[in-house]
């Protein structure tokens, strides 16, 4: 199992937290796109460290179209020698049509010819052939030498993506390199349902399990005192609580027993409830969805819980600093 981290916004120690995580032993950093960009910081951090692998987790898909993915995906690669990861999610709908003013519809679908068009792109400029893609959603005919960056020797970048129906599922098992399970899944929901979509899309392909990569940012709650534990607790049901209203993934609590739970979620954070919404996920709930020990057992659980599951672990909710290296190692003994 590979060990991530994340690195972060902050405009003026984004090198400096790359070169971190890489001194400590991460194989990897994740940028995600909330309130920031998430390809300039990667950018940063590729000039900065020499074997991390730097990834987007997650770039929104639909804000964007196949040719400005291609091109930024492109420039990450040969920018960090080969060791960029193109982590795409769809977001849901309000987000694509409110916020980034974007089209939606029939997202499966539409992503799936995203990423085919992308690797159309890149077809184009490594080999020079004709640029032809038709689709349904997206047309891509031209392609003129003064806009052509030509083949990048380190290959094509891998995508994963973010999915957590089965419909998302299977298409990152065909047209992808593996899946970036949301944080907002148990193991129960990860083994009996998007494992099983992810190898079906993968069947489809050719592939099998072990061609692909399932990589999953998981809660950890911990600390050094039971205080700290308290603290962490209260902060992951929160962001637990704010998933949970989302109906989108709603099957995931349905899977476990809760669909009544989502529904009260929904109704709090239309009410603009936020703040209260946490206490409706009690302790049964966050066992379920994470890891909760004390500092020195988090290793051991993690394992215990995502070993056989994933190829990749990164931290949702971080552990204490100081103490990281402690548990890094015992992750990668």
């Amino acid at each position: 199992m590979k060990i991530d981290g994340a690195i972060g916004f902050d405009p003026f120690g984004i090198g400096a937290a790359a070169r971190r995580l890489e001194a400590a032993g991460y194989d990897g950093a994740w940028a995600p796109e909330t309130g920031r960009d998430p390809f300039l910081p990667l950018a940063v951090a590729a000039e900065a460290t020499e074997r991390l692998e730097l990834a987007t987790g997650i770039a929104v898909a639909f804000a964007r179209n196949p040719m400005t993915l291609a091109m930024l995906a492109n420039d990450l690669q040969q920018l960090s020698k080969g060791r960029f990861i193109l982590g795409l999610g769809s977001q849901i709908k309000p987000h694509i049509t409110k916020r980034f003013s974007m089209p939606w519809s029939h997202p499966a679908a539409r992503m799936r010819e995203m990423i085919l068009a992308i690797r159309a792109i890149w077809t184009t400029w490594a080999t020079g052939e004709a640029l032809n893609f038709r689709g349904d959603f997206y047309t891509h005919t031209l392609m003129t030498p003064f806009f052509d960056p030509g083949p990048n020797p380190f290959g094509n970048p891998r995508v994963l993506l973010a999915a957590v129906g089965e419909l998302m599922a299977e298409v990152a098992g065909e047209v992808g390199d593996g899946l970036l399970v949301h944080p907002f899944t148990t193991a129960r929901y990860l083994r009996e349902v998007s494992l099983p979509a992810l190898e079906r899309g993968a069947a489809k392909a050719g592939k099998r399990r072990a061609d692909l990569t399932v990589a999953l940012p998981g809660f950890v709650v911990t600390g050094t005192s039971e205080e700290e534990i308290e603290a962490h607790a209260k902060a992951a049901k929160g962001q637990l609580a704010f998933y949970g209203s989302t109906p989108a993934y709603r099957p995931v609590l349905e899977l476990e027993g809760w669909g009544d739970l989502q529904h009260e979620l929904h109704t709090r954070s239309k009410r603009g409830e936020w703040a209260s919404m946490g206490e409706l996920i009690d302790d049964e709930v966050l066992d379920a969805f994470a890891v909760v020990a004390p500092l020195e057992e988090v290793a051991t659980r993690i394992l215990e819980r995502w070993g056989g599951l994933v190829d990749r672990f990164s931290f949702y909710a971080a552990v204490p600093e100081p103490d990281m290296t402690e548990v890094m190692a015992r992750l990668k003994a």
